[in-house]
């Protein structure tokens, strides 16, 4: 399984106030309901029950539990029909080994959800801001992959790694503000949400669109405003999965367009 910056963030509940009252409801006031967090893995299959037909013992799978959580355990039953967001799996990619696998989907399939919803197409100029993380870097890999020129924004450690899959250029958010380099793009894909809105609406094209993983309540109702009264398109939100989506990714693994990115390994 993995930790990631969203995992710190759920367990600390730094989120905007909206999606902090949702998650509370969610995941507990007083107490957590779900008492074992991760949301996403990779190991081989120890059962199935009598009426499954798509797995068998001793598959080796990749999975999403999404909100039922879980993943950090050591064993987990999951459904064989996946229910929305949770209980995603299929079979790993061949060419990964259980901890790359692991490192996919919930970074994976929420990079595919976005662009997908951004409309990425080939010669387009895409700009990344949190490039660095789970989603960013899968975003970055298959931006290229859909055939646009990408500039990816982190910090200063992450720009070597962030050229080695595939961004055309790179900025050090530390150095320069992206908002204010007079550079304009047709999709940001915004995935920390700490620059200003006003900013990144100046730096899209006329006809662009803004892409939000982690928008605040102002930039939700801004948003909508924009959205109505301008050329320009916010989509904000949260993604949801598919077991389409996370066979679309093996598929791109297993033919080297994309690779998950692994910053440390722990031992149990």
């Amino acid at each position: 399984t993995t930790v990631t910056a969203g995992d710190c963030e759920l367990r600390s509940l730094k989120f905007p106030l909206l999606l902090q009252l949702l998650m509370r409801i969610g995941f507990g006031f007083r107490g957590p309901r779900k008492k074992i967090l991760g949301q996403e893995l990779a190991g081989e299959i120890e059962a199935v029950g009598k009426d499954v037909k798509l797995f068998k013992k001793g598959d080796q799978v990749f999975a999403a539990t999404g909100f039922s959580m879980g993943a950090y355990a050591e064993f987990i039953c999951l459904p064989e029909e996946p229910k929305e967001m949770e209980g995603l799996l299929a079979i790993k990619p061949a060419n990964m080994t259980y901890e790359e696998a692991a490192a996919v989907p919930t970074g994976g399939l929420n990079a595919l959800h976005f662009l997908r919803k951004g409309n990425i197409r080939s010669g387009q100029k895409v700009l990344i801001n949190g490039s660095g993380g789970s989603i960013g870097t899968f975003a970055v890999q298959l931006a290229k992959y859909f055939g646009a020129e990408v500039t990816g924004v982190d910090s200063t450690g992450k720009l070597d790694m962030l050229r080695s899959i595939g961004a055309d250029q790179v900025i050090d958010y530390t150095q320069e503000d992206f908002t204010k380099s007079g550079q304009t793009y047709d999709v940001i894909f915004d995935i920390v949400g700490k620059s200003s809105f006003s900013g990144c609406m100046r730096s899209l094209k006329k006809e662009g669109i803004y892409l939000s993983a982690n928008p605040g309540l102002s930039q939700m109702v801004r948003g909508q405003w924009t959205s109505k009264t301008s050329s320009k398109k916010v989509i904000v939100g949260t993604a949801s999965y598919k077991t389409e989506d996370l066979i679309f990714l093996k598929e791109l693994i297993e033919v080297g367009k994309i690779k998950s990115v692994i910053d440390r390994r722990y031992s149990l």
